[in-house]
This record gives structure tokens, sequence and C-alpha cells, in this order.
């Protein structure tokens, strides 16, 4: 494959294997996991992955997605938790440093990825109760609808 390739050339020679269609076998595999926002970081939670989680959008995509959207958070298990639980890094916050340093950081700290696991576990659980009304909920919210009174 090319990127195998482009990979190994770029990386000194250290050999890659690129698992295409695989994410859950390769979720499975990692100790944590680096991705963009989106339903990969869904799939790693209900994997019990630690993760951190990165977005960069063009500058003009960035600036009116921004003004649309009024949630704290912008990867699901942080959505569904409710606080940061995973780390977040977007746009200028994107950078080498910055995840190097929080996935060293997440990588060394046992306890905290025991915590995780524990909040992914309760999560899923929470999740898996009555799960077309609250995702029903949270796309109100995330649209900025306010909730019917017998939610």
């Amino acid at each position: 494959m090319q990127v195998e390739q482009l990979l190994t050339e770029q990386a000194a020679g250290a050999a890659f294997h690129v698992l295409d269609g695989q994410s859950h076998q390769a979720m499975l595999a990692a100790d944590l996991v680096l991705l963009a926002s989106g339903t990969a970081t869904l799939e790693a939670m209900l994997l019990k992955r630690p993760m951190v989680v990165s977005y960069r959008l063009s500058p003009l995509t960035y600036a009116l997605a921004s003004r649309m959207l009024k949630v704290p958070y912008v990867s699901l298990p942080n959505l569904l938790a409710g606080e940061r639980l995973v780390p977040e890094f977007l746009q200028n916050d994107v950078t080498v440093e910055n995840l190097s340093a929080e996935l060293n950081a997440l990588i060394e700290d046992d306890s905290r990825r025991a915590l995780l696991a524990q909040r992914f576990t309760r999560i899923h659980q929470d999740i898996r109760r009555d799960a077309s009304r609250q995702a029903a909920i949270a796309v109100l919210q995330v649209a900025g609808h306010p909730l019917p009174e017998n939610c």
C-alpha cells in the first residue's frame, strides 16, 4: 500500500501496517488512541480505550462552526459525560508538542486510565437505556432548542 510505504519512508525505516476498515481491531490493540473528533471517539469510548482528541478545520469553516455551535466540547465522550473526560485539542492547539505531552501524560498515569475505563463503562450503560430518547435530547440541546417539559 502507498500509505504504508510513505509511513515507513518517513519514519526512518520503522515498519507500519495499515488496517483499512478495521478500526475496532486497531483500537483494541492500542494502549491509547489519538483520533479526530467524530464517531471514532464513541467507538474508542465503547471499547474502553483512553484517548486524546484533536480536530482541525479550515479557518473559515472553524469560524462559522464556532459561531453556530454552543457546546462546551466536541468529542462525544465529553458531550455524553457533560464534562471534560478526554483531552480535546482544536485548531491552533493541535500541535506535536501538545499532543505528545498529553499522550505521554496519559500513558504514564495508570489511575487516570483506570478512571476513564470506569467512566466509559458507566456512560455505555447509561446510553444503552432509552437510547433513542437520550439521543433526541442531545440533538435538541446541541441545536439550542428548549427541552420539552416531560423530559
